[in-house]
């Protein structure tokens, strides 16, 4: 059928859809920007302004569910030669993440994307850097077919679990259908949904602790605010809610080189054109504990992180000491994990 003279062209209309984007993106960082938060009164700026909210303190979840995923989680019959857990990448003990640029799998393969921290992840809306699974549940999945990360299938899992009699018989207790892929995936999602990190000291001064935040601390979060970092890292989890084109004021990954098939990010889920470069926004929650930052695992500690966000996301440049106060303010996001400050958290005695 011939094209109507109206109609716009797909290749143009995607084009349109960025530009129509970047260009709301850019009016909100401005709006950020240039407003000047010191002019607003010391009781304003010590309660919440309603951008970012406190980690939830409570979390109401079936406590044999926990404790069945937390087993699965740190099970490393889950990969194909058993020689790699959920934990093995997800250390809960250093930050829920292993400190590495790219991860290391099955038979030494390294992963393409640099292993976001598992704390909080329910509190983001979606799961992996491109947002390609929509629930915890769809993303136990996919490490375990992943080739380079445990390299196995729902089929062999099953096969070697199903010899545990004492694990058998508590996913009986559990689940009516008893041990099949939605309930190992259920439970697991169940623990993470637990890996809730609270009551840090920004978070008691969002409930109305004016003293939980030091005199910097508390000049940086205006800064963090002042510069337009709120504008995409805000909510519960400071960030986690949105996704972003990474290279927003610049060429990111022109200046980088070496483009990688991840480089395209959410392109590599949606092919739309307007998707490439596009990731989820990381949460902040923990981020003193969860170098290297990106999903390249190209920053090697907050200073560069900090740096490239200036560059690349707000076309600005900080002085130092704007850096350091803002890099101090990430430090007061840092929350608990069972009753322990996560920075201070010691490893549980072996039974």
């Amino acid at each position: 059928m011939p094209r109507n003279d109206h109609e716009v062209p797909p290749q143009r209309a995607q084009s349109m859809a960025r530009s129509i984007h970047s260009v709301r993106l850019c009016g909100l960082i401005l709006i950020f920007s240039f407003l000047n938060l010191t002019a607003f009164p010391k009781n304003v700026l010590a309660q919440s302004d309603g951008s970012i909210k406190p980690v939830p303190t409570e979390n109401k979840l079936n406590p044999r569910k926990v404790a069945l995923g937390e087993r699965l989680f740190h099970d490393k019959r889950l990969s194909k030669d058993n020689s790699t857990s959920c934990a093995s990448c997800h250390n809960l003990m250093r930050g829920g993440m292993d400190g590495q640029a790219k991860s290391i799998g099955i038979g030494g393969a390294s992963g393409t994307v640099n292993t976001p921290t598992v704390f909080n992840s329910s509190l983001n809306f979606r799961q992996f850097w491109d947002g390609r699974a929509n629930s915890l549940e769809d993303q136990v999945g996919g490490p375990v077919h992943n080739p380079k990360e445990m390299g196995s299938s729902w089929a062999e899992i099953l096969a070697k679990l199903s010899q545990d009699a004492a694990l058998s018989a508590q996913f009986k207790e559990i689940y009516p259908t008893a041990l099949q892929a939605k309930n190992v995936q259920d439970a697991i999602a169940t623990f993470e949904r637990s890996l809730l990190t609270p009551n840090a000291r920004f978070d008691l001064y969002l409930r109305g602790d004016k003293k939980a935040l030091n005199a910097d601390e508390l000049k940086g979060y205006q800064l963090f605010k002042s510069y337009g970092c709120v504008a995409c890292h805000q909510g519960v989890n400071v960030g986690g809610n949105m996704f972003q084109t990474f290279g927003v004021m610049a060429d990111y990954f022109g200046k980088r080189g070496n483009l990688t098939a991840a480089d395209l990010g959410r392109y590599n889920v949606t092919k739309n054109e307007a998707d490439k470069h596009v990731f989820k926004v990381p949460g902040l929650r923990n981020v003193a504990l969860t170098a290297p930052y990106f999903h390249d695992g190209s920053a090697k500690n907050l200073n560069e992180a900090v740096d490239v966000m200036l560059k690349y996301q707000l076309g600005r440049a900080a002085t130092p000491l704007d850096k350091e106060l803002i890099i101090k303010f990430l430090g007061a996001l840092t929350g608990e994990y069972k009753g322990q400050p996560l920075d201070r958290i010691e490893k549980p005695a072996a039974h």
